[in-house]
């Protein structure tokens, strides 16, 4: 159903793209958006390796859950800093895309532990994450990526 990487060579493993997923803190959501135009928007997300999802949040209405109500078919998309190899100006980037089905997450519970989660992917302060968990978890809607297809590749950018 998916195809397979034009450039193979260039592939890296899936250990490698679960690396990328659990390390880098932030992607592109791509969502089929209205009247048929591609919608993508930079989201914060927190792979959990226990049962290989990613996990969004963000706001309770907007474009981007219209979308998802109407198909729950995304693309997300992270890429690293990238490093330079000694005595070249081309960066040495890798990337990580998955396919997968979204959903919204019902579960009071499980919306605190994600934004806990993606909380403590930025910062340690224990009195912040009380605080952001007080405060705003009410408004939160948490979302849930089922990957379908994941693949990633390195790329030499020249």
């Amino acid at each position: 159903m998916f195809r397979k990487m034009r450039r193979f060579k260039q592939q890296i493993s899936n250990e490698e793209c679960i690396e990328l997923l659990k390390n880098e803190k932030r992607g592109v959501l791509s969502v089929m958006g209205e009247n048929g135009y591609p919608y993508g928007i930079p989201l914060n997300h927190y792979y959990n390796e226990d049962d290989g999802k990613l996990y969004f949040h963000g706001a309770k209405e907007g474009h981007k859950l219209d979308a998802i109500r109407s198909c729950d078919k995304v693309c997300y998309t992270v890429f690293d800093k990238g490093y330079r190899e000694k005595g070249e100006w081309a960066y040495n980037v890798k990337s990580v895309v998955v396919f997968g089905r979204i959903a919204l997450v019902t579960d009071e519970e499980k919306t605190r532990e994600i934004c806990s989660a993606l909380c403590r992917k930025f910062t340690d302060d224990g009195e912040y994450l009380k605080y952001e968990l007080k405060n705003s978890l009410p408004r939160v809607q948490c979302l849930e990526l089922t990957p379908e297809h994941i693949s990633g590749k390195l790329v030499k950018e020249s």
